[in-house]
């Protein structure tokens, strides 16, 4: 498969960024092009339309997704370890995509909330045959949701626990002893 131009990833780089920052509004043609690095006519040569950029930013987003869910799956520690560990945010390609396309969401973008979906209905599908039943299933996608939010809000703002460490062990163990068959 070959590789994307830079321009072209460049700019949806940008457009990810500024959905980050400054959300959806924000997020222009201009600014994009601006941030990337391009003229408004370069960007339109790889991106036709503001659809086109949310199509190829959702597209990155599900691709980005189902490396994390083979990652998740053949991690030594089990599925609900390495799912667990991987809801504290660290900037990666991953993190960043889905936080550009849970702000498509919020702005009330259908198809950025069907990718959403698909990206949580993978995950659910990698962890369900390491958990009891649909309520441990949940329990493991909760406690991963609220790992995610803590981490993910400014500690000024909320302060909530992200564990690391031995505290994240502890809350591993805790979760999979509740979740197992």
């Amino acid at each position: 498969m070959s590789r994307p131009p830079l321009a072209r990833e460049r700019v949806l780089d940008a457009y990810e960024a500024l959905l980050i920052a400054e959300g959806e509004r924000g997020a222009t043609m201009d600014a994009i092009a601006r941030h990337a690095g391009v003229s408004k006519g370069g960007l339109l040569y790889h991106f036709a339309s503001k659809e086109a950029l949310e199509a190829a930013l959702l597209a990155r987003t599900e691709a980005l997704a189902e490396e994390d869910v083979a990652l998740i799956r053949t991690d030594a520690a089990g599925p609900v370890a390495a799912f667990m560990r991987s809801s504290v945010l660290n900037d990666s390609p991953v993190d960043r995509a889905l936080i550009a396309a849970t702000k498509l969401a919020q702005s009330g973008n259908a198809d950025a909330a069907l990718a959403l979906r698909r990206v949580r209905q993978q995950w659910e599908d990698v962890l369900r045959p390491h958990t009891r039943d649909e309520t441990a299933l949940q329990l493991v996608m909760l406690v991963s949701d609220g790992l995610y939010f803590n981490n993910a809000i400014d500690d000024a703002v909320v302060q909530g626990p992200v564990p690391q460490g031995a505290e994240m062990d502890a809350l591993i163990a805790l979760v999979e002893s509740a979740t197992r068959g």
